[in-house]
């Protein structure tokens, strides 16, 4: 099976000196919150993955196509102006949450957010415990009709 040659991997960086380094303010105390947030709900700490992601939990995916790797199963980062979050297995799981979540935006598989004080913290929160409810690697086989 092809291995993902993934660059973006966990490491032993010291989350709260790259927290620390952020120059906004207001996007330091949102990422704290958020580190808060997701290790409550994972019951995990939080791991720097790559240059500039924070992740919680670890998860191995593998693609009906032989891709495979592994990533962090919650995890955030730090934007210019907004903070990127992503949800494994995705949005889809999560859709009909988003109309009560507040001012956000999304990409191909992440959410944008430009500060917490814009959306609802509840929602946010039960978004995230219904991603890591979920059987990740099902809902992969599931969208490609089985491994």
């Amino acid at each position: 099976m092809a291995k993902n040659d993934v660059k973006t991997v966990p490491h032993d960086g010291n989350v709260d000196d790259f927290i620390d380094a952020l120059a906004d303010p207001v996007q330091r105390d949102d990422c704290r919150a958020i580190i808060s947030l997701m290790a409550r709900l994972s019951g995990e700490k939080p791991v720097m993955w790559g240059p500039s992601m924070i992740g919680f939990g670890q998860f191995h995916y593998r693609y009906a196509s032989g891709r495979e790797g592994d990533t962090f199963r919650i995890g955030f980062s730090p934007r210019k102006g907004k903070v990127s979050l992503y949800l494994w297995p995705g949005l889809e799981l999560v859709a009909p949450m988003l109309a009560r979540l507040g001012r956000h935006s999304r990409g191909k598989g992440c959410l944008y957010l430009r500060r917490l004080a814009d959306i609802d913290i509840a929602v946010l929160g039960e978004m995230i415990a219904t991603c890591l409810s979920a059987d990740p690697q099902s809902l992969i086989d599931d969208a490609q009709g089985g491994v």
